[in-house]
């Protein structure tokens, strides 16, 4: 078929005139983005908004390069609104001060305490049935704390603790049946406090060691912050329970509770008794357990000779504003700077 010669001239004069007016669809599809997804490493194809963060000096923008296009122009819902970020833009939503310390001068690493030591109030208790320990006073040692059970009722912890309280270990359960009505209440408001507080269990020896274990376990919270668990060995002649092992039963009962809590915690159990059960059944036994040693007329060292302890009871009979009657004190063998070891590593 043969071309007409009109049609070809027409057709060179258009090519000629798109040389020479380039600025049309070139120029829209300029401010096109990409439609590739563009990472860290990949360089966005768009232009990346400004950082509100400080006040740079104004920099001339780069020449925008024109994108190449092969095909049509696309449909104008296929283009990207006006308002939607392109590229990736940089976090503008973190302050910048959430990067810098409060107090620039001050290096939070250099000679500041750490913020989770608490304070160390002095010891203020007083003593219905004072003891003179002479040489060996629980009043020379920093660390003083208190044991409760329903027995001081309402207690008043900020008064408490201010009057040299930095610890209590609150009666949780006996046995395998029964719980201190005021546990709940007193574990939570010493917590309120910002006391350090465990919990501790009076061993009955009329029921096996797994059940009361579980006891235990079932009515005591596994907190991160708390003291170990305390086990409460001795002979006591006001319980319902009052039988007597044999020595080598004690201590099967014994490991049996201290292992088993140990695992549900992760913490080793301390162990608390007094004289004459430490006498009977406990001398020379558990050495890889820490004590909490009864004795409230010597120093411990002449009631356990050799014993390595932890904590020491030294009255039963102490008095305090913030609790009504007597209350037991006792003391942490070490010094502030020991205690906050030891807690820190709980």
């Amino acid at each position: 078929m043969r071309s007409s010669a009109v049609p070809a001239i027409l057709l060179a004069a258009l090519i000629l005139s798109g040389c020479s007016a380039s600025s049309g669809a070139e120029d829209v599809l300029a401010n096109v983005p990409s439609s590739e997804t563009t990472n860290a490493i990949t360089k966005p194809s768009g232009p990346i908004p400004a950082a509100a963060v400080g006040n740079p000096a104004p920099q001339a923008s780069p020449p925008q390069q024109a994108l190449s296009w092969t095909g049509p122009v696309p449909e104008p819902q296929a283009l990207v609104p006006a308002d939607r970020p392109v590229g990736m833009p940089m976090p503008t939503e973190r302050p910048v001060a959430m990067l810098m310390p409060a107090d620039p001068d001050v290096d939070p690493g250099a000679g500041t305490k750490s913020p989770t030591r608490s304070r160390i109030y002095g010891h203020r208790f007083r003593d219905a049935k004072p003891i003179n320990f002479g040489s060996t006073s629980p009043r020379k040692l920093a660390v003083h704390g208190v044991d409760v059970s329903r027995w001081q009722g309402e207690i008043d912890w900020q008064t408490l603790q201010k009057q040299g309280a930095n610890f209590v270990y609150i009666k949780a359960t006996d046995g395998g049946d029964h719980l201190d009505p005021m546990f709940k209440k007193n574990w939570r408001q010493a917590k309120e406090a910002g006391m350090k507080r465990g919990a501790y269990h009076f061993f009955y020896w009329c029921r096996t060691a797994g059940e009361q274990a579980d006891w235990f376990i079932r009515n005591v919270p596994k907190e991160a912050n708390a003291l170990p668990p305390v086990i409460d060995v001795e002979w006591n002649g006001e319980s319902s329970c009052k039988q007597r092992i044999s020595r080598a039963r004690v201590l099967e009962k014994m490991q049996v509770f201290l292992e088993k809590v140990e695992r549900h915690y992760g913490q080793r159990p301390i162990i608390y008794t007094a004289p004459d059960f430490y006498r009977d059944n406990l001398k020379g036994e558990l050495l890889n357990y820490p004590f909490w040693l009864r004795s409230v007329a010597a120093h411990p060292s002449k009631v356990y000779p050799g014993r390595k302890w932890l904590f020491w009871q030294y009255s039963g009979s102490g008095l305090s504003d913030g609790v009504d009657g007597k209350i037991d004190l006792n003391v942490f063998n070490g010094n502030e700077s020991d205690w906050h070891d030891w807690v820190a590593t709980r």
